[in-house]
């Protein structure tokens, strides 16, 4: 990688921005859908951020256990103080814990990256409610208790309920989805609300972002078999359901459905379908801040024509230069390739480079 690194540094000369680090990740055996998340997450600033700043704050703890948040918190300072721009690094201990933690991961089959990045924030929001529950509990012990005689022990005795723990992965990457079910008879309109930290998107041949979005949260008439059990009606009824963005997230994942259950087949097959993502977005279909933007700062390509075999690479933009990421190689490419990535427009094509998840930032004032 010394020639190569060195190669990113003369392309990128006076820009090579200050302070930043583009290191490759090395490959411990099919291990590539994990190195192109972790280099999606790390170019995700206000995660990385976070991440650095959890790692300063708990690096000494004499009683901490290896987990997956301290595991990557530490793989991502070793690549914020890198004293060299550019290099490899072995995220040799992340990967260990990893499998250790999940035997989804174990084997060195090809694996699914939208899978991994989906373990991968749940177990951090898990780590963070348990630390933040016992840091809780641990508080309350060490309170005087005069302080608290005359507060209710049990903080749910009056029918109030707790507010879920919101922790700084959900900060970045949660939004809130609304399915609004109407019945046909009543006209009443029932609301649940959903979280999310990323969304599914099924997909069509020569589509875009915006047209699956809008089938994500086109209206569905439920009927025949399908109707709906509407309480003020005590009956089922046909209604028309759908599914809104109530509240957009900061950073919006966007997993596009690639793989596909074939009946016929018995098997799943790789819709190589050409889907454009812009680079930048406009959410016009959400509930809270009518119109919001983002811009697009990530890519994870699945490379290959089955679900069970091939490559995965990332795209990112870091401050205005877009870098392509490929296991231990880091080059930089020119924002017009991102388009090479969008699909085929023919089902039998010799381009197997297709975008499999997207990483938009939104671009407004917006970041609660």
């Amino acid at each position: 990688m010394g020639a190569a690194g060195s190669k990113l540094e003369k392309a990128l000369g006076d820009q090579f921005p200050e302070g930043e680090r583009y290191f490759g990740l090395e490959n411990f055996g099919n291990t590539c859908y994990c190195n192109s998340v972790l280099q999606a997450l790390y170019f995700c600033v206000p995660f990385r951020e976070q991440l650095l700043e959890y790692y300063a704050i708990h690096k000494n703890g004499v009683d901490a256990e290896d987990n997956l948040l301290t595991c990557l918190a530490d793989l991502f300072t070793q690549i914020n103080s890198q004293k060299k721009k550019t290099g490899v690094i072995a995220p040799k201990r992340f990967v260990q814990r990893l499998k250790k933690q999940n035997e989804l991961f174990r084997s060195y089959m090809h694996q699914d990256a939208h899978e991994f990045l989906n373990f991968l924030l749940n177990e951090l929001v898990d780590i963070l409610e348990k630390e933040a529950q016992a840091a809780k509990k641990e508080e309350e012990t060490s309170l005087p208790s005069e302080k608290t005689a005359n507060e209710p022990k049990n903080p749910q005795a009056n029918g109030v309920k707790k507010e879920p723990l919101v922790t700084w992965v959900h900060k970045n990457f949660q939004g809130i989805l609304t399915n609004e079910t109407r019945c046909l008879r009543c006209e009443t309109v029932t609301a649940r609300d959903e979280a999310f930290l990323d969304l599914s998107l099924d997909i069509e041949q020569n589509s875009s972002i915006t047209s699956c979005l809008k089938n994500f949260s086109s209206t569905e008439t439920l009927n025949a078999e399908d109707k709906f059990f509407c309480d003020k009606c005590c009956s089922l009824q046909e209604a028309q359901k759908r599914m809104k963005i109530k509240k957009p997230p900061h950073i919006l994942v966007i997993h596009l459905k690639r793989f596909k259950y074939i009946e016929q087949l018995g098997r799943y097959k790789k819709l190589s379908y050409r889907v454009v993502f812009p680079l930048e977005l406009k959410l016009s279909n959400t509930d809270e801040y009518s119109d919001s933007e983002y811009s697009l700062f990530a890519v994870v390509v699945h490379v290959g024509s089955g679900p069970n075999h091939g490559h995965y690479v990332s795209l990112v933009k870091s401050h205005n230069h877009w870098l392509f990421f490929d296991d231990e190689n880091v080059d930089m490419i020119d924002e017009s390739a991102v388009q090479t990535f969008f699909g085929s427009a023919q089902e039998y094509s010799s381009n197997t480079d297709h975008g499999y998840i997207l990483f938009y930032e939104s671009l407004g004032a917006n970041k609660s």
